[in-house]
Order: C-alpha cells, then sequence, then structure tokens
C-alpha cells in the first residue's frame, strides 16, 4: 500500500541583519530539500524580524497566521528554515496544533532515506538521536504527535526509539560502532598510503554533480540522482592519468549553508576522506546563481575540517548549462584559474587529468639508490609512480636514478629503514 504524502507549510524566518542569503533564496533551498523527503508543499510563508523570542521563536501572532494557514490548506507538518530549541517546537506545535520540525530534522529525514551502507546508516541513526534526545518529555516523547512519517524514519525503514532510558544505551552503542568504523576507515586508508598513491577528495556543495564527475573520472558507475544529498556514503576509487600514473579519487556527501556543527561530528567518519586527501577538488555549479553563498559555505566546513590549507583545484562544472561564452567567461573571471567541464558531457575532463600531472610533476624529487636484489617491490613502485632516468643491475644490486613524488620518496626510505631493522 502507497504511503499518502504528508502535504507542508514552509516557514522562511530571517533575523534581520543576521543572514548572509537572501530570503527568496533560502526559501528556494529549503523547497528542494522538502521534495527530497517526497513531502507535497502546499504553502510557503516568509517573515523577517528584528528579534527572536527565545520562548517561542516567532510572535504570537505570526504563530498564530502560520495556524490558520495550516488549517486552511490541510496540512500535516510545518517545516522550519531555522534551527529550534525544544522548547521552541514544543510551543510552536501546541499553538500551531501540527507537526513542526526545524531544518537539522529535515536534513536527518534526507540523511535517512539517503543511507545505504552499514557504517553510513550508523552516523544518521546517531546524529537523529543526539539530535532527539533532549526533546524527550518524561518516559516517552514530545515529538511531534509520533504518528510517523517525516522527522520520524529511522536509517531505511526502521522507526526510531523513543524511550530515554533504552535512547541513551542506543547512542552509547552506537558510538561504540561509530569509533570501530572510524578506526577501519583508518586502517583502510593506511594500507593504500603503502602504495604512496595521491589521493584527491570531490567536495562541494550538494548536487553540484560530484558523482557525475566521480563516475566520469573513474567509470565507477556510482547511483546519480538530481537531488539534494544523492551521495552520503564515501565511495573510493582509482583514476589513470594520461602519463600512465594512477592517483585515488573519493567522492563525499555534499556540503550545505548552515550544516549544523553536530551533523559535521557525527560524519566525521565519512568526511575524514577529505582530512586524509593530498588535493581537493572543489566542485561548483556555475549554473547557480547563488555559486558565491554556496562556495562561502564551503569554505566553512573546509575550515571546521581543518583542510583550508590543503592544494584545492576549483572545477566549474555544469558549462553545459550556461549560455554563451560571455557568460562562462564572466563566471570563470571569479575564480583563480578554475577548469571548466561539463562532467555529463566529458569536456574538460582531459584539461583536469593534466592538471594533477602538472601537480604530481612539480612535486618530484631526485632520488638515487642502490637496491638489494631481495627489493624488487620497491624498485616497481619507483618505476610506477616516477619517471626512471638510469637503472643498471650491477654485483650489489640494482642502480636506480629517478625522480618521484615527494609522498613516494618519503615512503621509500620509511620502508628502507622498516627492512634494514628487520636484518
Amino acid at each position: 500500500m502507497e504511503r499518502k504524502r504528508e502535504r507542508a507549510v514552509l516557514a522562511t524566518v530571517e533575523e534581520i541583519g543576521k543572514e548572509s542569503w537572501r530570503l527568496e533564496d533560502r526559501e528556494r533551498e529549503l523547497t528542494r530539500l522538502a521534495e527530497s523527503c517526497g513531502v507535497e508543499i502546499a504553502g510557503s510563508l516568509t517573515c523577517r524580524r528584528k528579534t527572536l523570542t527565545p520562548n517561542l521563536f516567532l510572535g504570537r501572532g505570526k504563530a498564530r497566521e502560520i495556524a490558520a494557514l495550516v488549517d486552511e490548506l490541510d496540512a500535516d507538518v510545518v517545516i522550519f528554515n531555522n534551527d529550534l530549541s525544544p522548547t521552541q517546537q514544543k510551543n510552536l506545535e501546541e499553538i500551531i496544533n501540527a507537526k513542526t520540525i526545524d531544518r537539522t530534522q529535515l536534513i536527518l529525514d534526507i540523511f535517512a532515506r539517503r543511507a545505504t551502507s552499514n557504517e553510513g546508516k550508523v552516523q544518521v541513526e546517531l546524529a537523529q538521536l543526539v539530535y532527539l534526545l533532549p526533546r524527550l518529555s518524561g518516559k516517552g516523547i514530545q515529538l511531534s504527535r509520533l504518528g510517523g512519517g517525516l522527522g520520524t524514519r529511522g536509517p531505511g525503514e526502521q522507526k526510531l526509539e523513543i524511550d530515554r532510558r533504552r535512547l541513551r544505551e542506543r547512542i552509547a552503542r552506537l558510538k561504540k560502532d561509530l569509533k570501530d568504523i572510524t578506526r577501519r576507515r583508518r586502517l583502510r586508508r593506511s594500507q593504500r598510503e603503502k602504495f604512496s598513491m595521491l589521493t584527491i577528495a570531490l567536495v562541494g556543495y550538494t548536487n553540484s554533480g560530484k558523482s557525475t564527475l566521480f563516475n566520469a573520472l573513474t567509470s565507477a558507475g556510482v547511483k546519480v540522482k538530481d537531488q539534494m544529498f544523492s551521495t552520503l556514503d564515501p565511495t573510493v576509487r582509482k583514476m589513470p592519468l594520461p602519463n600512465n600514473q594512477t592517483v585515488l579519487v573519493s567522492d563525499t556527501v555534499g556540503f550545505l549553508n548552515e550544516l549544523p556543527h553536530h551533523l559535521i561530528e557525527s560524519f566525521k567518519a565519512t568526511l575524514e576522506e577529505v582530512v586524509g586527501a593530498d588535493i581537493l577538488f572543489h566542485i561548483v555549479d556555475m549554473s547557480d546563481p547563488r555559486i558565491d553563498r554556496q562556495n562561502v559555505a564551503v569554505a566553512r566546513v573546509l575550515e571546521e575540517l581543518g583542510v583550508q590549507d590543503r592544494p584545492v583545484f576549483t572545477v566549474l562544472n555544469k558549462a553545459d548549462k550556461v549560455p554563451g561564452e560571455l557568460e562562462r567567461y564572466r563566471i570563470e573571471r571569479r575564480f583563480h584559474t578554475p577548469v571548466i567541464i561539463s562532467a555529463i558531457k566529458g569536456e574538460g575532463l582531459f584539461e583536469l587529468k593534466e592538471l594533477v600531472v602538472r601537480f604530481i610533476q612539480k612535486d618530484m624529487e631526485d632520488i638515487e639508490l642502490i637496491l638489494p636484489h631481495r627489493h624488487y617491490a620497491i624498485a616497481k613502485m619507483i618505476r610506477e609512480k616516477g619517471t626512471v632516468r638510469y637503472e643498471e643491475y650491477g654485483d650489489k644490486g640494482l642502480f636506480i636514478s629517478a625522480r618521484v613524488p615527494r609522498k613516494v620518496k618519503y615512503s621509500i626510505f620509511k620502508k628502507l629503514k622498516m627492512l634494514s631493522k628487520e636484518k
């Protein structure tokens, strides 16, 4: 039996002088987020206020206006484009007489729908339960007359735990599981580092085309949809370069304006692929009119992750959606040496790979070694990762002169030091 779509009223409130995004842009983004949850948009309203009240968030008159609109449109839920405290949410529900959820709860509901891997589900459920805990009252839940639907779905189709004691136990268990996930991810990353491969992380605003580019660069076949947060679980694949070298590329979850801090904390295991990368490709949807504000939002998340000083290549995607060369040039001028591509059409991908090759070449250092014959694996690594200028076999082993990336040189000396200790 098909589940009835919930009808929603969207409410966007702006505190005058505090918002960097235009009110209509915030309203448009909220609409896309709500549609990603499968709700039917019954209506919307916006308002500007000098101050927000601690108990009700809005004035009582505006709350009653929302209640009248909900009644008129026969809506099931009100979605606020702001974060609400537990007290504000409870008081608003009493006046509006309908389920009321805030921006964070909406985003978590989208994440719950997108999570497919075990680690994705653990991270989503933990974030949901941490959010819900202060909203519980007594032994049960104050949470929006828990009839199901938006805001009550756990990862997959499971119902969220609503008993306070069991919820705390579940949070503790999920935190332990998350530590195990983080440890396994770090172990996999350290094993990849043994091969001294350059790693590139695709970052950017949600729905900027990261997964489409990831597929185009790696032939990974990752599922791509024109929707927000279509990628939640990170994926790592090899990408061949024009000089016959190979690098690793990871596709990661998209960023969002006003992404709550505790969500970033909950998804640290996923975002560690960004932290561990050598290069960041910042994918920008050059056809989006909110491009500058989206870039500020991405920069804030990168700063919070501590990777703002990492080498970043700006990749202007969706060039096929920008009408005319003049408009492309106007957008291009706003960035420092960007690469313009259309991932869906395969345009500009060779230039992007060439940029990586030039980066590797700038990072190359000289190395000269006499390798005992038993160290064939190290010689193979030098040939695969660098450019051999001269090699000759002698009585003591293989003399090799080459240029290799700094990371590879460090890895070779580390291996030789370990091998000398094993003698």
